[in-house]
């Protein structure tokens, strides 16, 4: 059963196409998005969740003229994922089947869209997923933690990671480089690299001891400076921090 993503910004085009995707019995499930910046925005999700989580999305339905970043644009960020979804165009327009086709699009439907012609594109579409090899699975790298920029993975050292500040469900990670935005929650991080010398010194900030230069008090207030950043420590983590970098000047 695949998974199905419908992409297009004409409310009556898309509610159509989910019509005829939910009476294939080919499709499990089938969720629509009205333009393409909400649509990489879910498959980010689904690429998050795995081939076999629970918001993983097989192919994507994709209209190519749209406000704002267009189909072709999408399609093309995709193609810069590990394991981004499979591509099937549904469009009013002709001439841009080479281009779709140049981006490994499994198909190209033209609008109105015919229930059988969609049927066939479903069909290559199970096919493609059916025959495509296994992708190998490999631990991750503990000293490495990726993250996504316009479409390319980087990898990013651990070692090199000076703080993290959360920003609601994501973490912003701070280097001497620049920073980096990842979807995984400060307390998830505060677990992963305990081990490593991070330390929680605020609700909203993690340290790594190795980078802190200095400890302030300053009438009755704590901070650390980390490089050229000053960044308050509550009270309930003060004392602890001021064990922990004892401990490794001592130590």
């Amino acid at each position: 059963m695949l998974r199905a993503l419908a992409v297009d910004d004409e409310k009556p085009s898309l509610e159509e196409l989910l019509y005829l995707l939910n009476a294939d019995p080919r499709i499990g499930s089938a969720e629509g998005a009205s333009d393409a910046t909400e649509a990489l925005r879910r498959i980010n999700r689904a690429l998050e969740s795995g081939p076999d989580g629970p918001e993983a999305i097989d192919v994507v339905f994709l209209d190519i003229h749209m406000a704002g970043l267009d189909g072709l644009d999408l399609a093309r960020l995709l193609t810069g994922f590990a394991r981004p979804p499979l591509v099937v165009f549904v469009t009013a327009h002709e001439g841009f089947a080479v281009q779709a086709f140049d981006l490994k699009a499994v198909d190209y439907v033209l609008k109105p869209v015919r229930r059988e012609r969609l049927a066939e594109a479903i069909r290559r579409a199970a096919q493609f997923r059916d025959t495509a090899p296994p992708i190998p699975v490999h631990e991750p790298d503990p000293d490495q933690i990726p993250v996504e920029l316009g479409g390319v993975t980087r990898f990013v050292a651990v070692d090199d990671i000076t703080h993290v500040e959360a920003q609601g469900d994501y973490a912003r990670l701070h280097t001497p480089q620049g920073s980096h935005l990842v979807r995984i929650p400060l307390s998830t991080l505060e677990e992963r690299w305990r081990s490593r010398g991070f330390v929680r010194i605020h609700r909203r900030h993690l340290v790594a001891l190795r980078h802190v230069g200095e400890l302030r008090l300053d009438a009755g207030t704590v901070s650390v400076l980390v490089g050229p950043v000053e960044l308050q420590v509550s009270r309930r983590h003060a004392r602890e921090l001021r064990d922990l970098l004892m401990r490794r000047t001592t130590g």
